[in-house]
């Protein structure tokens, strides 16, 4: 059994830094804005190890109190961009598993009309029947093999994106406090005690 690990994505809530998480040229509200080529890179490197059962966190540090209010616009721009391409990844398997049925089933029928179609034609006592039939039987194996192959191998990646997708759309987020407002606390803490 494989023990589950968690991903973390950190990003700094602040009125610059947010202005470089989305597509510069749209101006939409910020919950509706397109995020930027290199956020998308750098979330999708953040992930890239990510198994099935692992765990993926948004975590927001922030400068001020004010910075905060970022959060929640922040993370419906974000969930909206990974419903949508997954939802376009869902239709794009959706395509690949159709494709591949039916090319497996022309194969199939090709197969099967060579197969009946043989010996009506080519007389059972002939030495070429016997060629034919082991020359069809090799055009049988190419001809469905890749259908076969891409819809025993192929169809995990597919599977794996979704899933990824999915944990980019649904993960939570949290909100890391300043290490200097925490150390301020902390130390105002202490001097309550020592005055207690």
């Amino acid at each position: 059994m494989s023990i589950s690990k968690s991903f973390n994505i950190f990003m700094t809530l602040d009125k610059h830094s947010i202005e470089s998480y989305f597509n510069q040229n749209d101006p939409a509200p910020i919950y509706k804005r397109q995020l930027s080529h290199h956020f998308e890179q750098y979330i999708a490197e953040s992930v890239r190890q990510a198994k099935r059962y692992d765990v993926v966190f948004y975590k927001f540090k922030f400068r001020s109190d004010d910075d905060k209010q970022y959060a929640e616009p922040l993370m419906y721009s974000v969930r909206r961009h990974f419903t949508e391409k997954k939802d376009a990844h869902i239709k794009q398997f959706d395509r690949f598993k159709k494709r591949n049925w039916a090319v497996l089933a022309v194969s199939l029928l090709i197969v099967i009309v060579f197969q009946c179609l043989l010996p009506l034609v080519i007389n059972e006592e002939s030495r070429i029947q016997s060629g034919l039939s082991h020359l069809i039987d090799v055009f049988a194996w190419v001809i469905l093999w890749h259908p076969i192959d891409e819809l025993i191998f192929n169809w995990n990646p597919h599977l794996k994106e979704i899933c990824l997708l999915n944990k980019l759309a649904t993960a939570e987020y949290m909100i890391i406090e300043n290490e200097k407002k925490a150390e301020k606390r902390s130390v105002v803490n202490d001097s309550l005690r020592v005055v207690a």
